[in-house]
């Protein structure tokens, strides 16, 4: 018998992507299977690829048989008190959503313009990019956003060595139309992606926020970034380029050195000077890193691909859980893609 674990919002696609990785798993089983709009349906007819008909999904209320980790793959506001109903009889969280990423009330509700329901429990919660924050012996995590994850990954190490300064970054990034959620919109129907690329969410995104929040958690230095998302027609792959500029005298061999510092021992995380390409990733919880210099400009320009369902959700979750249950981080988890 493996680590039990819950999966809610198995219906949505990083609830499937749990539900594929925790099923190889060599020490975890899905003991518990719940969605929202899709409970009363079978794993099989919503994820044809998993298989398992016979597996039911629960309403979210229901009797979940006291798992040992609980994986949380709700829309935002949906997990603030089914986290805590859950903390409180014992599990360890692990939640995919928005609502506890963020220690600062304030800062949570400047960003979702509402409350948190349950503010002071904030704190308790670890920020879960573990190659720059130790998540061993949390009992609950927040994993970080898709972009976030991305941009952190590639910015978090230049910023708290000094190497680039932390005004005027920029972060372009492009996502497959995975990254918007299962539930049908007009916006990421095929007719409106195929053949066209858009950004979306300029100057208003809530990912921003949570890279400057991250960042500054983990540098003790707050960036001002400027983010763009744009949304192209692939299913699946995440892609961000980010500009900074250089501190005086530092080169591309300065900011090798910081990366090698950062991700010698990381599992998940390869840095060279090559542009990577999200089919690299696709499938893998790897985080591909291609480090150049704009000479000209003096600017730092960092390419960071990953795929959004995996190290961008359930396979950081994954990560995260192995590391808080004391199993080796890469348990279950592949950092080799699927190209092609």
């Amino acid at each position: 018998m493996g680590i039990r674990a819950a999966v809610f919002g198995a219906s949505g696609y990083a609830g499937g992507e749990l539900v594929r990785l925790i099923d190889a798993h060599p020490s975890m089983e899905v003991s518990h299977l719940a969605a929202h709009s899709a409970a009363g349906r079978p794993l099989g007819e919503l994820h044809p690829h998993l298989g398992g008909s016979h597996r039911q999904l629960q309403s979210l209320d229901a009797d979940a048989g006291s798992p040992e980790i609980a994986f949380l793959a709700l829309p935002h506001g949906a997990s603030g008190e089914l986290a805590a109903d859950l903390a409180a009889s014992g599990a360890i969280v692990v939640d995919l959503g928005a609502d506890h990423r963020f220690a600062d009330p304030a800062l949570f509700e400047a960003t979702y313009g509402s409350p948190h329901p349950h503010p002071g429990s904030l704190t308790d919660w670890v920020y879960g990019l573990p190659e720059l924050v130790s998540v061993a012996g949390a009992t609950r995590v927040a994993v970080p956003g898709c972009y976030p994850t991305a941009t952190t990954l590639a910015l978090a190490p230049l910023v708290g060595s000094g190497a680039v300064l932390s005004d005027g970054v920029v972060v372009d990034a492009l996502s497959g139309v995975s990254g918007a959620g299962r539930s049908t919109k007009e916006a990421t129907a095929f007719g409106a992606v195929a053949e066209s690329v858009r950004a979306y969410g300029v100057g208003t995104h809530r990912h921003r926020p949570e890279m400057e929040d991250a960042v500054s958690r983990i540098t003790g230095i707050r960036p001002a970034i400027v983010f763009t998302p744009h949304l192209v027609p692939m299913q699946r792959g995440l892609l961000a380029t980010v500009y900074a500029r250089l501190a005086d005298g530092v080169g591309l061999a300065d900011l090798m050195d910081v990366y090698s510092d950062a991700y010698g021992e990381a599992p998940f995380v390869s840095v060279g000077t090559e542009s990577p390409q999200t089919r690299w990733v696709v499938g893998s919880n790897k985080c591909l890193i291609g480090v150049f210099v704009d000479e000209p400009t003096g600017t730092a320009v960092v390419v960071s691909a990953i795929d959004n369902l995996v190290k961008g959700a359930a396979g950081q979750a994954v990560q995260c859980a192995n590391l808080v249950t004391g199993l080796d981080e890469a348990a279950g988890l592949t950092p080799v893609g699927w190209m092609p």
